[in-house]
C-alpha cells in the first residue's frame, strides 16, 4: 500500500489578506493576537473570581502584551541568529522593528518572522515584575494567575507557526506525515501540530484544576463555615506557586521531548548534542519544579 496518500500536503498562503502596499493580515499575527485574547479573558475572569478590582488588571495587558512580544522577539535574535542582528546598526534595528533593510537602499515591511517562546517567557517574567511593583500584588499571585492562561496562547503559536510552515518536523513515514510543500517534498512530523494539542491538553488540564480549586475555596468562604469573603489567601487550596511551576514544567518538559522530532532550526545546532530549545527548556523545568514543591515552604522558613 502507497502510505504516501495518507500524507497531508500542507502550502497555505501565510496571508489571510492585504491590507495596503506590503502590508499584510498573516495568520501568524492573527493566532498571535487570539492566544493573547483568550488568555487576557481567562486571566480577567480570576481576577473576578478573586474580587481584585479593575484598577489593578487593567494595565494588565500592556505589560503582557510587551513583554512577551519584546522577549519573544529579542529571545529569537539573541539565542538562534547573534551573529546576524549584533553585525550592524540596520541589523539592530530589525531586531526591534518589522522590517528588512535592502541591499540596494530602502526598507521592505515583513513583520516579526523570528519570536521565541523561551525568550517571550523571560520577557513575561520581567513585565510582569514591574506590573507588581506598579499594583503592589505579590509576584507570585500573579505569576500563577498568568499561568493558567497560558498554555491555551502557547496552542495559538504553535498553530501560528504550522500556517506559516516553519519550525517543522524531522522526516518520518507515519500516515499522518505533513508535506511541507514550502520547503520540500519530503514527508515529515507535524511538530508544531503536536505542540499544540498538547498545549490545548495542558490547558483544559489547567483550568479544571482552577475550577476545582475556586469550588473549594467558595465552599469555605461560605457562611457555613462563618468566614468572611477574601479571608483566604489568593492562591488557596494550593500552594503559591503551584499553577507557575506546572506550567512552566509541563510546556517546557514537553518541549524537551518533542524537539528530537525536530529540524534543527539554525546551522551551528548541528553539532550540539542537544539543541538550543532544548537546552533553554532545561533552567525553566528546574524553575517550574522548584515553585512548585520548594517555593511556599522556603518562603516561609525565609519569614521564621
Amino acid at each position: 500500500m502507497n502510505t504516501f496518500l495518507l500524507y497531508v500536503n500542507w502550502n497555505p498562503d501565510p496571508e489571510l489578506f492585504k491590507l495596503f502596499g506590503s502590508v499584510s493580515i498573516r495568520y501568524y499575527g492573527l493566532l498571535w493576537v487570539i492566544g493573547i485574547a483568550c488568555s487576557y479573558f481567562m486571566v480577567r475572569q480570576q481576577y473576578k473570581d478573586k474580587k481584585i478590582g479593575d484598577d489593578k488588571f487593567d494595565p494588565l495587558l500592556f505589560y503582557c502584551f510587551f513583554g512577551i512580544l519584546i522577549g519573544s522577539r529579542l529571545g529569537h535574535c539573541l539565542f538562534y541568529a547573534p551573529e546576524y542582528y549584533l553585525s550592524s546598526f540596520k541589523h539592530v534595528v530589525e531586531m526591534v522593528l518589522p522590517i528588512h533593510f535592502l541591499p540596494g537602499g530602502g526598507w521592505k515591511f515583513i513583520g516579526y518572522k523570528g519570536l521565541a517562546s523561551h525568550g517571550g517567557t523571560l520577557g513575561l517574567a520581567i513585565a510582569l515584575w514591574l506590573y507588581c511593583r506598579k499594583s503592589k500584588m505579590h509576584y507570585m499571585d500573579v505569576l500563577d494567575m498568568i499561568a493558567v492562561a497560558t498554555p491555551i496562547c502557547a496552542c495559538c503559536i504553535r498553530l501560528a507557526n504550522l500556517m506559516n510552515s516553519e519550525i517543522i518536523g524531522k522526516p518520518t513515514d507515519l500516515p499522518w506525515a505533513f508535506v511541507f510543500e514550502r520547503v520540500d517534498m519530503t514527508p515529515r512530523h507535524p511538530a508544531q501540530l503536536y505542540e499544540a494539542m498538547a498545549y490545548f491538553i495542558f490547558c483544559i488540564g489547567m483550568i479544571w484544576l482552577y475550577r476545582r480549586g475556586l469550588k473549594k475555596r467558595r465552599a469555605e468562604e461560605s457562611p457555613r463555615y462563618g468566614k468572611p469573603a477574601r479571608s483566604l489567601p489568593l492562591c488557596y487550596p494550593y500552594r503559591q506557586g503551584f499553577f507557575f511551576g506546572l506550567c512552566l514544567t509541563e510546556i517546557f518538559l514537553f518541549r524537551f521531548f518533542v524537539e528530537f522530532l525536530k529540524e534543527n532550526q539554525v546551522e551551528f545546532e548541528e553539532s550540539m548534542s542537544l539543541n538550543m530549545g532544548q537546552w533553554l527548556s532545561v533552567p525553566f523545568v528546574l524553575v517550574g519544579l522548584y515553585c512548585m514543591f520548594f517555593f511556599e515552604k522556603g518562603k516561609h522558613k525565609a519569614a521564621g
